[in-house]
């Protein structure tokens, strides 16, 4: 049954994308864009809750919308919308008395009133100012009743139309960080490196020229997993890892004691500067698939050390 029920949705997808008017769309995409002033969304039952996810999205991808239930709006909320503004009403078949009874009152305003329907021949659809009809496919459910491919239509719109103006109006990384301080996505797209790497005295260093013996008790006291070779002017020259200390005693014994790091450290070492997200760093940790590492030296602009970000602080961090 769950099988035969998603090849039926495949299918309705499938009917959604071949047959939905695109120029239509552009057109609704250039009349949001255009827009001065809020795009306000509305709708009833599932479409309302639809309409509210959409206004969600376009928040927080640089539009300014929000949601109003037709109820509310006719109980002072309307308020609120000017002439400048584009109303979006969401409805599947374009009959909803609620919506419908909005109609005068936003004529009154002088808003732009747009439907968003799967009848293009409905009530709704022949009073407004800009109409998208939708590709009529019956419903997931066996009685037609249940809203299902409806409402995955007017998400697909809604998605679309919030991603274009994002990327028409050059909506930035930083400008998302900024409107999703909190949760995963905030930390992801806002936390840097430097935020969480090990500074100052915290940082393991030795010189190529020290013994293995002597950078020991540095490996050791600093807890980090390895050690950053680097000249007097903090220039990073190779890394010593606790994987190396292992080879190194495995081929030489304790001989590998006397030698020097620049015989021992791993040259040219991966490395990244301080103001790159902590995000990024993680996915140059696990680039190489074969050879995962789980550290890196952190520089500045003249590719000085200026830290050390450990894999285990990016994943504590919760990102």
């Amino acid at each position: 049954m769950i099988k035969t029920l998603l090849e039926k949705e495949r299918t309705n997808l499938n009917h959604f994308l071949d047959h939905i008017d695109l120029q239509r769309l552009e057109a609704l995409h250039d009349l949001l864009l255009e827009s001065r002033g809020l795009i306000v969304l509305t709708g009833v039952g599932k479409s309302g809750l639809v309409a509210e996810k959409i206004s969600f999205t376009l928040s927080s991808t640089g539009s300014r919308a929000f949601f109003i239930s037709p109820t509310n709006a006719l109980h002072g909320d309307i308020g609120i919308v000017t002439a400048q503004d584009v109303f979006i009403l969401l409805s599947k078949s374009g009959e909803s008395d609620e919506l419908l009874n909005l109609l005068p009152y936003l004529r009154n305003k002088g808003v732009k009133v747009v439907a968003i329907v799967n009848n293009g021949k409905s009530r709704l659809a022949k009073a407004v100012d800009f109409v998208l009809e939708l590709p009529y496919e019956p419903e997931l459910c066996p009685f037609d009743l249940a809203p299902t491919t409806s409402t995955m239509m007017q998400l697909i719109v809604g998605d679309v139309l919030a991603i274009a103006l994002m990327e028409s109006k050059q909506f930035s990384k930083d400008q998302f960080a900024a409107n999703h301080p909190a949760g995963r996505i905030g930390r992801r797209i806002a936390t840097r490196v430097k935020d969480l790497m090990i500074k100052g005295e915290g940082v393991p260093l030795a010189h190529p020229q020290d013994k293995l013996v002597e950078t020991l008790v540095e490996l050791s006291n600093k807890r980090c997993g390895c050690v950053l070779i680097s000249d007097e002017s903090k220039k990073l020259l190779g890394i010593f890892t606790d994987g190396d200390l292992r080879r190194a005693l495995q081929n030489k014994g304790s001989d590998a004691l006397e030698s020097k790091m620049s015989q021992l450290m791993t040259p040219t070492p991966r490395s990244i500067h301080a103001q790159v997200l902590a995000w990024d760093a993680l996915h140059l940790m696990e680039a190489d698939q074969k050879h995962p590492i789980t550290a890196l030296a952190v520089l500045d602009d003249e590719d000085k050390i200026v830290g050390l970000i450990k894999m285990h602080d990016i994943i504590q961090a919760g990102l």
